[in-house]
């Protein structure tokens, strides 16, 4: 993930999309033991992800002891608060990166993980009026304790990364962004160039623009979609993995969220394409043509 990051698999697979997964216990088993087959070992959560149960269900596969702690990067984040019947506190949305919050989700994800340290802990928005001292100091607490080995963040403009980067005397390894060919304009605010000139790589979620790829009606999927697929015959793969494709040449790390198996796989072929460089600007102005 950059100078001071961890390694972590090329691609990685993220729970933020579990809320109306059914099953759950099944379906995570299934779904991380195909991750770790197609050499995905990299797994990202949230505390709230699958309506808070997915680092619980997780925490439990693990110690069903089939799969080795020491095999698997785990990620976590906090910050994002919402409504919901397991926290009826919660009133209206909001952001919360004060040192009691951060330290409570931090213990709470150890344990629901069954797991003594966080390989990267991701803060998710900046809290507008927190104490950006507090909030800092807390991550170096948990950094220099070992309980998180690494300090990620999530959804920060240019200007968040750069304020919080100026409280804290350890690194910040990536930020999760949404970036794909139909959503580009980390290109244009600054953040990817930002996350270059500070040695990282960013961490990409929706890759797929949560199905509209490969679905989406709307005018801009569509005229992705039809220069997807007449690129698709060149390099003799699903428009799926050209889109990924798409991402890896950028130097991103996609971050699937799917529970479909043949999406799954069609991200991963994205590691077999050579995409040229042409081809890489061509989907690229086919996804911003008449957005101005």
């Amino acid at each position: 993930m950059g100078d001071a990051g961890p390694k972590v698999s090329p691609a990685i697979y993220g729970f933020y999309r579990w809320d109306d997964v059914q099953d759950r216990v099944e379906v995570l088993r299934k779904t991380v033991h195909l991750c770790l087959e197609l050499g995905i070992n990299t797994f990202e959560h949230g505390d709230s992800y699958g309506s808070y149960e997915c680092e619980e269900l997780f925490g439990n596969l693990l110690k069903e002891g089939g799969i080795r702690r020491e095999e698997v990067i785990l990620f976590t984040k906090c910050g994002l608060r919402q409504p919901h019947p397991q926290n009826p506190d919660i009133r209206v949305k909001h952001y919360d990166t004060s040192a009691a919050h951060i330290t409570r989700s931090v213990e709470s994800s150890l344990r629901k993980l069954r797991t003594d340290y966080i390989d990267i802990f991701l803060l998710d928005k900046l809290d507008a009026i927190s104490n950006l001292e507090e909030t800092a100091l807390t991550l170096e607490k948990l950094k220099d304790s070992g309980k998180v080995k690494s300090l990620g963040v999530a959804n920060f403009s240019v200007f968040q990364h750069q304020l919080l980067a100026s409280y804290l005397s350890k690194p910040i390894v990536t930020n999760h962004i949404e970036l794909n060919l139909l959503r580009t304009q980390a290109l244009d605010n600054g953040q990817i160039d930002y996350i270059k000139q500070r040695y990282m790589r960013p961490l990409a979620y929706a890759p797929l623009a949560e199905g509209r790829i490969a679905i989406g009606t709307d005018k801009q999927a569509v005229r992705v979609r039809e220069k997807l697929e007449e690129l698709s015959t060149k390099y003799h793969v699903d428009i799926e993995s050209l889109a990924v494709a798409w991402l890896v040449k950028l130097g991103a790390l996609p971050l699937i969220g799917t529970t479909n198996e043949q999406r799954i796989r069609n991200a991963v072929n994205a590691f077999t394409i050579e995409l040229d460089h042409q081809d890489w600007y061509d989907l690229y102005n086919t996804s911003v043509a008449n957005l101005a």
